[in-house]
């Protein structure tokens, strides 16, 4: 089983930084992804910034050059460093990564979510 754990929400005003970090736990091979996700109230879980093994990086339009997605391999933590922040950056933010759970079967791999931590930037 594995499992994601999340830190470094909370509330703060616009133009602020803050840094989420999520670890995981477990029995398992290789992560092949990490990546933050987020939802707004009334709105659908969107993708934020993405890294893949590579260190090859994705991120939404609205976060470019405000948000650093970073991985720890050793750790296996994936960061988000969050600058610039903007009101409607408000979310619960989600950790994903995408595990391999034995070597040599592909079939193993599995998707994982946080618990999710609520990020409030007011104006």
């Amino acid at each position: 089983q594995v499992q994601l754990v999340e830190s470094g929400g909370g509330l703060l005003q616009a133009g602020g930084s803050l840094r989420l970090s999520c670890a995981a736990s477990g029995s398992f091979f290789s992560i092949n992804a990490m990546g933050w996700y987020r939802q707004a109230p009334g709105k659908q879980r969107d993708l934020v910034a993405r890294i893949i093994s590579g260190d090859s990086t994705n991120y939404a339009d609205s976060v470019k050059g405000r948000f650093t997605i970073s991985r720890d391999n050793a750790k296996n933590t994936v960061s988000l460093q969050m600058n610039s922040l903007k009101p409607e950056d408000t979310a619960v933010y989600y950790c994903n990564m995408v595990v391999q759970i034995s070597p040599g079967i592909k079939s193993s791999v599995y998707i994982y979510w946080g618990q999710g931590t609520q990020v409030t930037v007011s104006s």
